[in-house]
């Protein structure tokens, strides 16, 4: 007996399911993530959060090559994601600062609740986003901010004042760049995401305990530098100048 071959449209809705679940695979390694830091593992809680952060990354380029919201109008997609972002860029980085002491003691619940407090507003905010698609505040990747603070080994009070910062700059309508989403100069973004990516990673499988870490690879550290003033000058220009024309 012959077995009927999927109809296009079964494999295209079955296409759009399987990007769904590559999403919703940001939760289970964001668990990993958490259980690493739970038992001390700070470059286990690293990788993992990176991998998290390689599937939102590409999740919404793949969701929307999908077509994802007329395949599955039943299923919210936007909801899926921000359950995912919530996890892995505010309550794993919130985690990491309490669990491994990165602000002065006495200080780490305080820390962390701020950080899942604001964000909150983040999550919450419908014009979270400009027209052009930058975000608008700080757009709550404590994930990122973590990373910085391992990788240029600051002290614990000057990361207590940087989220302090941070969150305040929740509510100030600076723009920040979306790497993947944004076109302005994305011929020179993309390349500068992927030299960021790379960077960080060999940055992080550094022992931080061997000494200073850019020291221990200072090419890759300034490239990483580097790369970061990019995204800060292109989130600066775009803040400065003014809102184009509603389409």
């Amino acid at each position: 007996m012959t077995r009927k071959r999927p109809s296009r449209r079964q494999v295209q809705v079955a296409r759009a399911w399987a990007v769904h679940a590559f999403t919703a695979s940001g939760v289970v390694l964001g668990f990993l993530a958490l259980v690493a830091i739970l038992e001390g593992d700070r470059l286990a809680a690293f990788l993992w959060l990176g991998l998290a952060l390689f599937v939102d990354g590409i999740d919404g380029t793949l969701a929307r090559k999908a077509r994802v919201s007329e395949l599955t109008p039943q299923f919210d997609g936007a909801t899926l994601d921000n359950v995912t972002d919530y996890l892995n860029y505010v309550v794993v980085p919130a985690m990491m600062i309490y669990w491994f002491g990165m602000v002065p003691d006495g200080l780490e619940i305080y820390a962390a609740a701020a950080i899942l407090a604001v964000s909150t507003y983040t999550f919450a905010n419908a014009g979270v986003k400009s027209q052009d698609y930058y975000f608008v505040g700080f757009p709550a990747v404590w994930s990122l901010v973590v990373l910085y603070f391992h990788v240029l080994q600051t002290e614990p009070l000057t990361n207590l004042i940087v989220i302090g910062v941070c969150c305040v700059l929740t509510f100030v309508p600076w723009k920040y760049v979306h790497p993947f989403r944004v076109r302005d100069w994305r011929p020179v973004t993309i390349p500068m995401t992927v030299l960021w990516a790379a960077t960080s990673l060999r940055l992080v499988l550094i022992d931080p305990d061997g000494g200073k870490i850019r020291e221990a690879s200072p090419l890759v550290f300034w490239l990483w530098v580097g790369a970061s003033l990019y995204f800060a000058a292109l989130s600066a220009w775009r803040s400065l100048r003014p809102e184009p024309p509603a389409p």
